[in-house]
Parts: C-alpha cells; structure tokens; sequence
C-alpha cells in the first residue's frame, strides 16, 4: 500500500471518528436532558442536577465537536488542537451524565483520542479566515455586545432585567425574532433600544448566512460545471502537480493511477479534460496564485511535460520558489535545454527522444537481452525504482 494511500486512510479514520464522537455526544445529550439519565455506574453518586447540566452542555459540546470534525476534513491544524481539547471534555461528560446511552460515548471518545494523536502530522493547514468572515464574526459579537450592554445599562426600562444575563438573554431572543414576551420594554427609550438591537442582530445574521451561504452555491455551480472548488483543491495532500498539458500528460496521468493529482493548464485545454474527469484547474502553471490554489506547497511531487521547454522553465521556477523541497520531474523537447531545466529547478530532467532512442535501436538489434537492457537504462533514466 503506498504511503499517500496510508495517510489518506489515516485522515479518513481520524475525521470518521471524531465525528461519530460528536453525534454520540449530541444524541446522548438531548436525551439526557429529557430524562435525566436512565440509570448507569455513577447514577447514585452524581446529582440529578448535574446529570441534566451535563446533559445540555454535552450537546453543545457535541456541535462543537462536530465543528472541529469539519476543520479536520479540511487540513486544518486549528481542528486537531480543538478535537484533542473537546474529546477529553466529551468523556468526562459521559461519564457524569451516568446513563447508559454514554456508554458508546465514552467509548468512542477514548478510541478517537490515539487515533487523533497518530495522525496528527496530517493536519498541517494553517487557518486563515478571509477579511469578510472576519468581519461576519465582528458583526455577530458586536450586535451581542451593544444588545447586552445596552440592555443592561436600560435594565430599570425593562421587566425582567435584573443581571448581565438576563439582558444577554434578552439580545438573543430579540435577535432571534422569538419573542418571548417574558422580558418587556416598559418606555419609549426602551422600546427604541429594542427595535434598534432587532435591527442591528438581523443585519449581523444576515451578513453571517451571507458568508456561510455564498461558497456552498459557488461550490454547488462549480461542481454542476465540473470544476474543482475551493473546498475540493483544499483537501489535497501529498499530490502530484502536473503542470501543463502535453503529449506525455496522459501517459503521465495513466501510470499516477490512483494517486492523488492535479492537472494545471490554460481553460481551453482544461475543459477537455473536466469532460474526462480527469482533476483539473484552470489557469497559467507558472502563476504563483494558481500554484498557490493547486497547494504546491502541500504536494509531494511535480511533473513539467509540455511541448514547450520554456513554458516548463517558468513553471518550475516558479513551483520552485513556493515549494523550495519539492521534487520536480521534468521532460525536455530539446536535448540541449537540459541544463536550462535543471538551473530552473528540476530535480530529474528525462529526454523522452534519447530514451526513445535507445530503445528503438536496441529493439532493432533483435537481441531479448539488449531489449531489457535498453528498458532497464530507460527506468534509471526516468529514476525509477
């Protein structure tokens, strides 16, 4: 089994676990909260209060958890740190929920704690929100912060306004559009604040669905197209970026077999390969923002094969510069652009007309022996093993 293969199933294991972890917790937890917990080994020392606490925090606890499970399945270091946070968390809320239900739950959180620990080289990516999800969470805790604050400092306004917590209560209903009616405005400057608060969280929540929603559809029209999303070209790891297409490409792309890989050419020949499913972006393989997208910088290897021994210079040079370990295999059209190649980068520059060559020759010769001998100097050529 090849290694990518083996860190793909690592990955895989890791995310799958977490997130049965979390939709244990978040079971076990609104059932708790109905019952109480329905008996268990620690039934008779934990308070039927605590066990209900622990009951509604364990499901928020499981969201949580679930969070993280899709911050795993996309790289992110940020997801690692908070799944080895949150699964001691979800054990010892298993345990004092004392149900039998929190069984599975313990269970599963134990399980899921060495495989977080084994795998955790293959969560790497850096997490980096965008200036509009920054300004998505400023704009939620804002509306919170000016709900809450004003709420409180009005609170002899109100009815039922006695505490931080009752005005923090009161944002979110409000903001929420539920309406309780258990906490009222009782003056004009109260009633004022009110509809500014409902104003301002409607507006905040708007803008938050507006960043949740947007790249889902864009996902959604991208994949309707046949194109790779931002969410597909983030999951790789450990790929081959095939930079260019030529006539090598798909005698490449044939003995990749089923390693991961990425294809980067201009859109007029991409969208002939999206009709092939081959994975494929579109765009210039020497611009840094394209390799950028296609995660150079987590791949594992490169291939230049185009018809254009220059175009493959300034790929290279440039996957290079982003990725200063990363193997470059190249293939030259003319054998005195060698060097040239090599200077720009490549680690393994092939000329697919010596080796072809060589075989023909030797094939020629009629010898069995000369054949292999000339298949074998053509594997050392290409740097096989």
């Amino acid at each position: 089994m090849s290694e990518s293969r083996i860190a793909r199933l690592g990955t895989r294991a890791t995310v799958s676990t977490v997130a049965v972890v979390a939709l244990l917790s978040v079971i076990t937890g609104v059932v708790n909260v109905g019952t109480g917990g329905i008996g268990g080994p620690f039934a008779r020392l934990v308070p039927n209060v605590v066990q209900q606490a622990a009951g509604f925090t364990g499901a928020l606890t499981g969201f949580l958890v679930l969070a993280s499970a899709a911050s795993l399945h996309r790289g992110y270091r940020l997801g690692w740190y908070a799944s080895l946070v949150l699964l001691p968390v979800t054990v010892a809320q298993g345990l004092v929920q004392s149900s039998a239900l929190s069984v599975p739950l313990v269970v599963a959180s134990t399980v899921a704690v060495p495989t977080l620990l084994l795998n955790r080289q293959r969560f790497t990516r850096e997490f980096e929100p965008t200036p509009t999800q920054l300004a998505a969470v400023a704009a939620i805790v804002g509306a919170q912060a000016y709900g809450t604050v004003g709420t409180f400092v009005l609170r002899t306004e109100f009815s039922g306004v006695e505490t931080v917590t009752d005005a923090f209560y009161f944002t979110v209903v409000t903001g929420s559009t539920v309406g309780y009616g258990d906490i009222t405005p009782q003056s004009p400057v109260a009633r004022l604040f009110g509809l500014s608060a409902l104003l301002v969280n409607v507006a905040a929540f708007a803008v938050a669905l507006g960043v949740l929603l947007t790249p889902a559809i864009e996902a959604r029209l991208a994949h309707a197209l046949g194109r790779m999303n931002e969410t597909d070209l983030e999951q790789l790891d450990r790929h081959v970026v095939v930079l260019g297409y030529g006539d090598l490409t798909e005698p490449v792309l044939d003995e990749l077999g089923d390693e991961q890989y990425l294809v980067v050419t201009p859109e007029e020949r991409a969208r002939g390969l999206r009709e092939h499913d081959v994975p494929v972006l579109a765009g210039d393989p020497s611009d840094e923002e394209t390799l950028n997208s296609a995660g150079v910088e987590r791949a594992r290897a490169a291939v230049a094969a185009t018809n254009d021994d220059a175009a493959d210079a300034l790929a290279i040079l440039t996957a290079r510069q982003l990725n200063p370990d990363l193997r470059i295999v190249a293939a030259v059209t003319h054998r005195e652009n060698v060097r040239k190649l090599e200077r720009a980068g490549a680690n393994t520059v092939i000329s697919p007309a010596t080796i072809g060559g060589r075989l023909l020759v030797r094939s020629a010769l009629g010898d069995p022996a000369d054949a292999s001998a000339a298949e074998r100097t053509a594997e050392e050529l290409m740097g096989e093993r």
